[in-house]
């Protein structure tokens, strides 16, 4: 794979170097003439004007731009040619060449010529399809941003810079880490089968950023993988989003969740503009929860050991809290006061360097560019290199052929903490760990004569158990010693070729090559969980590596026929295919010699069952595309495309699938008696479409019976099983939807309104893993369709310009999505709950036909039962529940499979039948994750066309979120570490309060109830920007074209009840999917200055 890399790359290279150079080439050297161009008024040097030779047929023939002293140096060919120099902003001056070989020229401005007129020009929108239409004709949900708006944000991803500004996209970091990704929703959950992002076309063609589900970093998880990482925000020139059915039909498959489509930079006619950018940015975490410190806590463990039955703390054998100063060694380990979250805090750092070149003339253009971002995360042992490059070339071979290419390559390598709860070891992420770790622990270990060393202190058990039982660990030395780093190496060349056959036809060809090269390497020292050197948790190396290789290809006939006034017709053809092929390795090695053998190639053990992974996969997939877009008299206009797929995913009865779509527009504002309306409205239409896409699982031959060498021999020799159950019926899941929307411009163009409704529903879901009875000779299904999704909403999004004049003008804009997602149907084989509320920290997750996914039910807190009196059973009119013996009832949990009764101080739920005994009846709906409403709004005052302010909010309104970090922090169970809130517990007969009494590892104070759901509703101060343009004259006499620079603030405020870190939490997906708070990294505050500079 990396000899194939390097072939590629050094053969892309080379070859666009040729283009490069035949782009710049020039004809025979004749006769050399220079001069230098100034402006009339200021006499400084006009940089960059272009200075053109050009025959009598006014073709060009050579041509140059001014330096930064505004001098220039031409080789003409023929004396009688006309010398022209020209520039935006200048009146364009034609010379006679004849004998002059010096040319001292003055240009004079035409500033105030322009200063008045309003150029509007209509904008082309690409569904990425190839078909041309302009903004005002698209009769599908498309929304667009161009990446100027979101350029002076500091954001690794194009994705993050987007958020909260296009209505119906809902997007929600996954993590505040560095190259962690985003979890991108398109008008609600459409798929339950854990692929729910959209798919992202870049320059036409899809880009995968899918990693298999079957293959096992050993750290897999939703927060590691930015599906954008490797496309550099500073290279796109801006996003179209495609939301509704009709729109994303002609995307078939893949398309059903969305379809987010990118274009980068190109280059531009003129002479050579180069541009640099630099942002650098400090970055901190907001304030967490409050947990208790060493002295505290001492304290409250104690209590809680004796509320159990009255029997003290043994400190003879608990050594943590003797604080026997004769025992230097645990006094002095065990008195501290240690925050553990503060301890692998830090502040972060970003530095963002993007360098291009662009410019070209009739012929060739071209744009390269190349980045460096280096980021320092806030927590210790989080952090990200990228470097980036880009080279895209076109070049007019002649009037019928254009050839175009486009390079990208990144590398980049993220740190992650060594954190996973799937990695064989019981480990969890360092952040929670940290938030329940005991305070009164040392970071660093005191000997036996109480000097402080420089050894973590990492005992291989204590109170709170060990790494292997419970996952206990020292926060810091995991963060500092341990290694968990993914390098990704992406290079992408793009070829097309466009030919014009005719006047009304033309043909266009892609060729994309995709080879992504993933390695992840781990490494768990000793010293990270002070475990014997036996153990299989020491010195713990793995490395697993994951090529790709893509080949896709797309072929398009346009048909645009000339038809009168009236008329106007557009007809597409198209034919794509793709060839994806994969190869995984893995390999884990443990108790390596020293912790200096990091790799997993040293000597070591490779007992383990997955000490050495390997397979391969491959997909291919084809598609035929028919779109045709017909308008009449500017007003009435109607999009038809038939959509055929084929993918190797299914098997042979339903390996294909078509997706229709039909939409359109009617203008009503281009009828002939709007006319009197016409001074202020400016367009007045509707749309609506039906239309299909699809969805296919996201593993390889599962029509197929793969079969696995037995883990056991027998006479030396291994038998074989089969591992999967052949699908052969598995069907695609087809997203069908309705949407229709009116779109209102008025006061020449100073407000736009946009609302629009869509209703989609998902058929034939596709779930995963599914458990079976074992008697069928396999535990799980790997896929099955089970069911039915509805998804409905209104989008709103309003564009405006409420004052404007010569040197003032204030623009604001505003959008809100509401989106309904309802389950219609599910299979009578489905199992249709998930969790045991019998059990302390679980909810239970119903599919309860016609309410949404991700629903919540668990029991009602009430509160804490204050005295004895409290703790008895009540009828529903509040009457005692007497027993037949005459003695009161007292309430019980869970009668008769426990026999545990509340007592005073405990957690008070509500007995919902009034029966004394809480139990599953008790159970009630407690609210779901689905956010309400979403959206974003902000104005923008821009004063004399040079000084910029900027501010932006995003919001969600609803959704509702376990917060699983406060559950663990105010449970009062075990050994763990708990926030401040517990200094207001339960103590004695009569307290009133919200936290239950301390009891160890006894009760039910800590089950799943409407006491840990929580509103995340909130409104953040999302960024404020302050932008200053240099004045023309002052940037020429730094020999610059143009000069910006702008501070930028992110994340200031938060507004929010949620008493969690930050009510910005991902949902992780699933069919049970719950909203979460597990203490991963919030969204950062961050402070940006940055540099903007073009020559």
């Amino acid at each position: 794979m990396r000899r194939l890399f390097t072939s590629v790359f050094c053969t892309v290279i080379g070859f666009c170097l040729c283009a490069v150079m035949h782009a710049q080439a020039q004809t025979a050297d004749k006769i050399l003439i220079k001069g230098r161009v100034i402006d009339s008024k200021d006499k400084l040097p006009v940089i960059g004007a272009t200075v053109t030779e050009q025959d009598k047929d006014k073709r060009t023939v050579s041509a140059q731009a001014a330096d930064i002293d505004g001098n220039f140096a031409l080789k003409i060919s023929d004396v009688t040619h006309k010398l022209v120099i020209s520039i935006i902003g200048y009146k364009t001056l034609t010379l006679d060449i004849g004998t002059r070989r010096e040319f001292n020229v003055s240009m004079v401005s035409t500033t105030n010529d322009i200063a008045e007129v309003t150029i509007t020009a209509r904008a082309q929108t690409n569904n990425g399809t190839g078909l041309n239409i302009d903004k005002r004709d698209q009769t599908t949900s498309t929304v667009t941003l161009n990446a100027k708006d979101v350029e002076t944000l500091q954001a690794t991803t194009i994705d993050q810079a987007i958020q909260g500004r296009l209505p119906g996209v809902d997007i929600v970091s996954n993590s505040g880490d560095p190259g962690a990704g985003m979890s991108i929703k398109i008008r609600g959950t459409s798929s339950i089968n854990g692929v729910s992002n959209p798919l992202i076309v870049v320059d036409g063609v899809p880009f995968d950023t899918s990693v298999p589900s079957d293959f096992n970093f050993a750290t897999a998880n939703n927060t590691q993988y930015a599906d954008l990482l490797s496309i550099a925000p500073s290279d796109i020139e801006d996003i179209s989003i495609l939301k509704d059915a009709a729109a994303t039909a002609v995307w078939g498959a893949r398309a059903a969740n969305g379809v987010l489509i990118i274009k980068t930079k190109r280059g531009k006619k003129g002479p050579p503009t180069i541009s640099y950018t630099f942002k650098g940015t400090s970055t901190q975490q907001p304030g967490g929860i409050p947990l208790l410190s060493g002295d505290q806590y001492s304290s409250f463990i104690p209590e809680m050991v004796m509320n159990v039955n009255g029997t003290p703390l043994n400190t003879l054998t608990i050594k943590e809290f003797a604080r026997d100063p004769l025992d230097l060694y645990n006094y002095n380990n065990y008195s501290q006061n240690t925050d553990w979250v503060k301890a692998i805090s830090r502040r972060g750092s970003v530095y963002d360097n993007n360098l291009s070149i662009s410019g070209g003339g009739e012929k060739a253009r071209y744009f390269a560019s190349v980045g460096y971002n280096d980021q320092v995360g806030t927590t210790i042992g989080t952090g990200l290199t990228r470097l980036n490059t880009r080279l895209n070339l076109d070049y007019i071979v002649s009037d019928k052929i254009k050839f175009t290419t486009f390079f990208a390559y990144s590398h980049s390598n993220t740190a992650f903490t060594y954190a996973a709860s799937n990695d064989g070891t019981g480990s969890d992420g360092v952040r929670a760990i940290a938030a329940i770790k005991m305070p009164n622990s040392s970071i660093y270990e005191y000997n036996e004569y109480g000097l402080l060393t420089p050894t973590y202190f990492s005992p291989a058990q204590n109170v709170q158990g060990s790494y292997i039982a419970g996952g206990i660990f020292n926060p810091v030395a995991m963060a500092n010693a341990a290694q968990n780093n993914k390098i990704n190496d992406r290079i992408t060349p793009h070829f097309n070729l466009v030919y014009n056959i005719s006047s009304v036809l033309n043909a266009t060809g892609d060729v994309v090559f995709d080879i992504n090269n993933v390695r992840q390497t781990r490494f768990l020292p000793q010293i990270a969980t002070g475990r014997p050197f036996t153990e299989t948790s020491v010195n713990r190396a793995s490395n697993s590596d994951y090529d790709t290789y893509s080949v896709s290809t797309k072929l398009n006939l346009v048909y645009t026929p000339t038809l009168n006034d009236k008329h106007s017709f557009q007809g597409l053809f198209s034919f794509q295919s793709e060839d994806d092929k994969s190869l995984t390795q893995g390999q884990l090695i443990t108790n390596t010699a020293s912790s200096y053998l990091i790799d997993a190639s040293a000597p070591g053990r490779t007992t383990l069952d997955n000490a050495i992974i390997s397979g391969i996969g491959q997909t291919r997939s084809v598609a035929m595309l028919i779109n045709g877009q017909y308008k009449y008299l500017d007003r009435y206009i109607i999009n038809v495309a038939l959509r055929g797929d084929g993918s190797s995913r299914f098997g042979s009865n339903s390996r294909y699938g078509l997706f229709p779509s039909i939409s359109a527009r009617y203008r009503l504002s281009a009828e002939p008696f709007m006319k009197q309306f016409s001074g202020w409205l400016d367009e007045f239409s509707f749309r609506g479409g039906y239309g299909a896409s699809g969805n296919s699982p996201d593993n390889d031959y599962l029509f197929y019976s793969i079969y696995a060498n037995t883990p056991t021999n027998y006479l030396g020799l291994s038998g074989l099983y089969p591992t999967n159950i052949q699908l052969n019926n598995l069907k695609w899941e087809t997203l069908k939807g309705i949407d229709a929307g009116v779109n209102i411009i008025l006061f020449k163009n100073k407000l736009n309104i946009d609302l629009g409704f869509y209703r989609n529903r998902t058929e034939n879901l596709l779930n995963k893993n599914l458990s079976i009875a074992s008697y069928n000779g396999y535990s799980s299904l790997p896929y099955l369709n089970v069911g039915t999704l509805d998804n409905q909403g209104i989008e709103l999004s309003i564009f405006s310009t409420p004052y404007k004049s010569k040197e003032l003008q204030v623009d604001f804009n505003f959008n809100i999505s509401n989106n309904i997602n309802t389950l219609r149907a599910i299979s009578p084989y489905y199992a249709t709950s998930s969790g045991n509320v019998t059990q302390n920290g679980q909810y239970l997750s119903v599919l309860q036909l016609n309410n949404p996914l991700g629903s919540i039910y668990g029991y009602k807190f009430k509160g804490v039962y204050k005295d004895a009196d409290a703790t008895i059973a009540r009828d529903a009119a509040g009457n005692k529940i007497i027993s037949p013996d005459g003695t009161p009832v007292q309430m019980r949990f869970n009668y008769p499979q426990s026999v545990y009764a509340f007592q005073p101080g405990d957690a008070q739920y509500e007995d919902i039948n009034h029966d004394g005994n809480i139990n599953y009846q008790d159970v009630v709906y407690l609210g779901n994750g689905n956010p309400k409403f979403t959206g974003g709004f902000g104005p923008t005052f821009t004063y004399k066309g040079q000084f910029t302010l900027q501010a932006f909010f995003n919001y969600r309104i609803g959704g509702d979120i376990i917060n699983s970090t406060k559950m663990i922090t105010t449970n009062e169970y075990s050994y763990n570490n708990q926030s401040t809130a517990v200094l207001r517990r339960w103590r004695n007969p009569g307290d009133v309060t919200d936290i239950p009494r301390a009891v160890y590892n006894t009760g039910f104070n800590w089950l799943g109830s409407s006491r840990y759901v929580e509103s995340g509703t909130f409104l953040r101060f999302r960024s404020i920007t302050a932008r200053y343009n240099f004045a023309k004259e002052l940037a020429r006499k730094l020999r610059s074209k143009n000069i910006s620079v702008y501070l930028t603030a992110e994340n200031l405020m938060t507004f929010t009840n949620y008493t969690g870190q930050d009510p910005e939490v991902p949902n992780r997906g699933g069919i049970y999917q719950q909203v979460k708070d597990d203490s991963t990294t919030p969204p950062l505050k961050q402070y940006t200055l940055g540099l903007s500079i073009a020559f």
